[in-house]
Order: C-alpha cells, then structure tokens, then sequence
C-alpha cells in the first residue's frame, strides 16, 4: 500500500475576515452621510447626532442582512462537510454607492449530492429574508407618510437605453445639422425612488396601511438597508449558473438548467433595452463572469428528495417576491 496525502483544510485567516467586515462598516456608515445626510464627520460644523445614529442604523442592519446570508451558506456546506471559508465581506469606498458590493464565501470542496446543492444554495437567501423582512418591517412602522406628487412611468423606461439611445441619436443630429438645440427643461427637485416589489407593498400595508393616490413613504434607514437586501436576494435567486438560484435550478433540471440561465439573460436583455440600461451590468455578470454552466455533484445518482423539492418551490416564491423590475429611478422635477 503507498500512503496518500489528503489536503488539509486551509485555516481561517480571522483576523482578514474581520477586517473586511470592519471596513465595510465603515464604509457603509459613510455612504450613508454622503447620500442621505445633512453633515459628515471631516466637515467643519462635524457629525450631527441625528445623522450619526441613523448612519449607524442603515450600516447596523445592512452588515446583519449580508452576513446573515453568507453565514446560511457556511453553516449547511460546514453541516455537509464541505470545505469553505468565513464570509468576505466587500467593501467599496466610492461615492454615490451604498458602500458596499455584499459578502462572499468560497466553497473550496465539491458538493456531494443535489440534496446538499439544495441545502446550501437555498440557506444563504431564506437565512437573508428571515433577518431583512422583519427589520423591513420595523423600519416601515418608524417611517412617515408625507404628500408627494405622483410620478408616471413610462415604457420603454426613461432610462431603458432603447430612449438613451434615442436621446444620443437626437444629439448627433443636431450636431451634423447644426440644427438649434432643443429647449432644455428646468428641474427644482431631484427624488431617488427606492423600486417595489410585492414584499415592499404587503409590508408597507401590514405597517401602515394603505397609502392613498398623492401621498409617499419617507423611510427609515433600516428599511434602506432591508431594501438592498432584497435587491441582493433577487440577485443571487437568478437561475443562472452557480448563483444561489443555479444551484437550485442544476438541482432540479441537471444540465438541463443551462437553458434555464439563458431565457433569463434573455429577460436581462429585454430589461436593459426597454425598461432600465442598469440592468445592463447584471446582465454582463451573469453572462460572461458567472456563465451558464455549473460542475456536477459528487453523486448525481442521489435523487432530489420531497423535501428539498419543497425548498426550492419556497426560494422560487421569494424570488418573486423580491423582483423589481426598476430597482432605483432618479426623478427630476
């Protein structure tokens, strides 16, 4: 018999794990002041108590939403004796961002079974949605109703690069036929318009009731933070290669969910040319950085369980329930 060498589990370098998260506390807390706060730290009259605990609150909640979505997928893969690390968190010091590109871990060991491909795709964004709706839910019941004129909305979308390209299209003519530009509107106001989804509209009616046709919420930090969640959950229930929602669609469909991925690029398309072009970077990640295709599991063999079945219906709910197809619309008036 000749000895083998089986390779030891790499150890959790902790102190990289806190450090990242750290600095994502920070830099959420200052993304906040920069987007929705009336004074900032370096500032000459500094930090206004009432902007510094609502700061703290959207990066509080925030941090609790992402971390406990990374740490649903840590604790099945460790239940399932998969090899993986702690959760990263991203940091991104830009302004005019939310501070933050979420949390990541890195399964450095093969899934055995669909079964735990179930378990472990589906932990991250149930694990999510348990903390995020509730602190959604508290953050509406401490937000206001104000007046607000209703905004229309349009299709394609303002945004959607079917107009932007219309709009570019304009601009070149009249530069080739040195035609009079037309009369640029004059705007007093600006609103950044947080995008619906179905969990948004029943939690803002279980908290505060209907909210008649003229009337607004002005939100609570928390329900920011809760709403990015939402946004992030969306995001990683995608069917498409090896995010959350393709390792649940592989599961169940075997390489049969490739197709699956691509009618969702599909939709991406259609989303960034005629409702929103920011679409157009999801579409972009999904496509060329994740793909389509996703490594089979260690005993393909193994059927898919009732149970798990069962799980993947509850994340495909939750996927519906999250979707927006506008996740963010700049208004000026």
């Amino acid at each position: 018999m000749h000895p083998v060498s089986v390779p030891r589990p790499t150890p959790p370098r902790v102190w990289l794990h806190l450090l990242l998260f750290a600095a994502t506390l920070g830099t959420t807390f200052l993304a906040y002041l920069l987007l929705f706060g009336r004074s900032f730290p370096f500032s000459e009259g500094g930090l206004l108590a009432e902007d510094r605990t609502q700061a703290l609150f959207f990066s509080a909640s925030l941090l609790a939403i992402l971390g406990s979505h990374e740490m649903g997928h840590y604790v099945l893969a460790r239940w399932h004796r998969v090899d993986t690390s702690l959760p990263y968190f991203i940091p991104l010091p830009v302004p005019g961002s939310l501070g933050t590109l979420g949390a990541v871990i890195r399964l450095r060991g093969r899934i055995p079974t669909r079964n735990a491909l179930v378990d472990i795709g589906a932990a991250g964004p149930l694990a999510g949605l348990v903390v995020a709706l509730p602190l959604l839910y508290w953050g509406l019941l401490h937000s206001t109703v104000v007046d607000s004129p209703s905004v229309p909305s349009s299709f394609p979308g303002e945004s959607s690069l079917w107009v932007l390209g219309q709009n570019l299209l304009r601009w070149g003519m009249e530069k080739v036929t040195q035609a009079a530009p037309a009369m640029e509107p004059v705007y007093t106001s600006h609103q950044t318009l947080f995008g619906d989804n179905l969990f948004m509209k029943a939690l803002t009616w279980l908290a505060l009731g209907p909210v008649p046709e003229g009337k607004d919420v002005v939100v609570h930090p928390v329900v920011m933070a809760a709403w990015f969640g939402l946004l992030v959950t969306l995001l990683n229930l995608l069917p498409v290669g090896q995010l959350d929602g393709g390792h649940l669609t592989f599961a169940v469909l075997g390489p049969r969910a490739r197709w699956v991925g691509q009618g969702v690029a599909g939709v991406l398309l259609f989303l960034t040319v005629f409702v929103t072009a920011s679409w157009g970077l999801w579409l972009v990640v999904a496509s060329k950085v994740v793909g389509f295709g996703h490594p089979e599991v260690l005993r393909p063999e193994e059927p898919l369980s009732r149970s798990r079945k069962v799980i993947c219906a509850l994340c495909l709910l939750a996927l519906v329930g999250c979707a927006m197809p506008v996740p963010l619309r700049e208004v000026w008036s």
